[in-house]
């Protein structure tokens, strides 16, 4: 069937996160992989109160995860976090193909080259040429003081 790209969000509970962070941050991908999806990036993204208590819960870890996984599996998955005793809520949205690479890159800390169509829009810019004039003369304004 069709492969579609997700992103999903989770609330952990912070507690059991504090005590095996490695375990339960790997219980994560092998969910996915169970299911025969494949993980493209999966970190922490932060640590917080929680607007709410969820399960007598007043502090939630959030990992983020971006996966490709089969459509008609996605059930699955949704019932297998709601099975996991870690995860207190979880998000789950399906990306546009065409930006998986940029939030991939970005959940990664990594960059991204922009794409034909913006190098295009940046190489049609004419006041390059007076940014460039502006900073070869502040250059050697610095190196003359």
């Amino acid at each position: 069937m069709a492969q579609n790209f997700y992103e999903c969000l989770y609330i952990l509970d912070s507690n059991r996160y504090a005590r095996d962070p490695n375990g339960i941050s790997a219980s994560i991908p092998e969910m996915i992989e169970g299911l025969e999806g494949e993980v493209l990036a999966s970190r922490l993204w932060n640590e917080q109160r929680l607007a709410y208590p969820i399960n007598g819960q007043r502090k939630g870890t959030y990992w983020l995860t971006y996966f490709r996984l089969d459509s008609t599996r996605l059930s699955e998955f949704n019932r297998a976090c709601q099975l996991n005793e870690n995860i207190l809520r979880n998000l789950t949205l399906k990306v546009d193909p065409r930006l998986i690479d940029a939030l991939v890159a970005h959940a990664l800390g990594k960059t991204v080259a922009p794409t034909s169509a913006l190098e295009d829009d940046l190489d049609d810019d004419s006041d390059d040429s007076i940014g460039e004039e502006a900073s070869e003369e502040s250059a050697e304004a610095v190196a003359e003081g």
